[in-house]
């Protein structure tokens, strides 16, 4: 999916719905940057312009941070719809904080990332009383026939193992393993400590190893 297609997937079509005429010159103005200094632009600058009506500011973030929120909902969640559905609550709320975006504050991928975080805890508990609690879905981009059977296998297995885990493990795992954030960062995502961040990784790859020590030479997992 292109970088427009994301933007009006996750709700840009309807931000200005009722522009006023001041809002619709500031979006004129807009227009006069290019798509390249757009893309230079820093975060919170991004937000001060969408604040003040630039439509365009509004794409570049979107283009900038929706993929790896969908990504995290994705993994969360196992399912693209409400991944998507996730991913434009999130994007919806930070352009309902644009106006009131302090430049101080944490950084908006690690805002971001909080909020879907939350969003996809409160999903999967609401999944569960309803009794259900489907795993996260690890796409399996491995080349080769054989190697594609095991590592579906493989992925079948640690989705299974990682479903397994509380919601703030499965979620530290996520964003360490399978989005690369450093433990600061997650720490701030989760409101917790960096040293409360290394136990939860440390329980989490525990529990990991534990549930798939019983079939790791069927699936080809190593030590490395």
């Amino acid at each position: 999916m292109t970088a427009t297609a994301r933007a009006h997937a996750y709700g840009l079509a309807p931000l200005f719905p009722h522009e006023t005429a001041a809002r619709g010159r500031a979006i004129v103005a807009a227009m006069r940057t290019s798509p390249e200094a757009e893309a230079e632009l820093s975060d919170a600058s991004l937000l001060a312009r969408y604040a003040e009506g630039n439509q365009a500011a509004a794409r570049t973030l979107t283009a900038r941070h929706a993929p790896r929120v969908f990504a995290l909902a994705r993994r969360m969640l196992g399912e693209v719809t409400e991944a998507e559905d996730v991913t434009q609550e999130a994007m919806l709320r930070l352009w309902k904080i644009a106006p009131d975006w302090e430049a101080d504050r944490a950084a908006v991928s690690t805002w971001l990332y909080r909020v879907a975080s939350n969003l996809c805890i409160d999903r999967l508990r609401r999944r569960r009383e309803l009794g259900g609690d489907a795993v996260p879905d690890l796409a399996d981009e491995t080349p080769g026939p054989e190697r594609r059977l095991q590592a579906r296998d493989q992925a079948a297995a640690l989705r299974q193992a990682l479903a397994a885990l509380p919601d703030r493990q499965r979620l530290a795992i996520v964003l360490r393993h399978f989005e690369d954030r450093p433990n600061p960062e997650i720490a701030a995502i989760l409101d917790a400590s960096v040293e409360a961040v290394e136990s939860l990784l440390a329980r989490a790859r525990r529990d990991l190893a534990a549930r798939l020590a019983p079939r790791k030479a069927e699936l080809g997992f190593t030590d490395g």
